[in-house]
């Protein structure tokens, strides 16, 4: 168990990051390197929800367990509109295309409206942990 300085020390550090990692989704959407680009997008929002789970004092490291956690605590609650989780699981998906198929072709087109909906992910996130 961390002390409370730390953990919000650590939340700053998780918003921080998902903002630079959605700087280099940018940076690598800019030089039509998709399959990075969705890959930084997707952990973009990841290190959000990780913001958010420590300021609610939740711990996982699993993608799946942290986004369940996401659906159930915000979502259903309707705290987060459901848009929210439809965007990162949207993300989590091609991300895992991208990265594990063994063939798949991102669309550049989808990329960009991905990385669109990621900083709006991001400003709904940022908004609800000043709360």
């Amino acid at each position: 168990m961390i002390d409370e300085e730390s953990r919000i020390q650590l939340i700053d550090y998780r918003v921080e990051q998902a903002k630079s990692t959605a700087r280099e989704a940018q940076f690598l959407l800019n030089n039509d390197m998709l399959r990075g680009a969705m890959n930084r997008i997707y952990y973009s929002m990841f290190y959000m929800v990780q913001a958010l789970s420590l300021k609610f004092q939740f711990e996982s490291s699993k993608h799946s367990q942290l986004l369940g956690w996401f659906n159930k605590t915000f979502i259903h609650s309707g705290e987060i509109d459901v848009r929210f989780s439809k965007i990162i699981t949207k993300g989590y998906n091609l991300r895992t295309k991208g990265d594990y198929a063994t063939i798949y072709t991102l669309d550049k087109q989808e990329i960009l409206e991905m990385y669109n909906e990621m900083n709006e992910f991001i400003e709904e996130i940022e908004r609800f942990l000043k709360r």
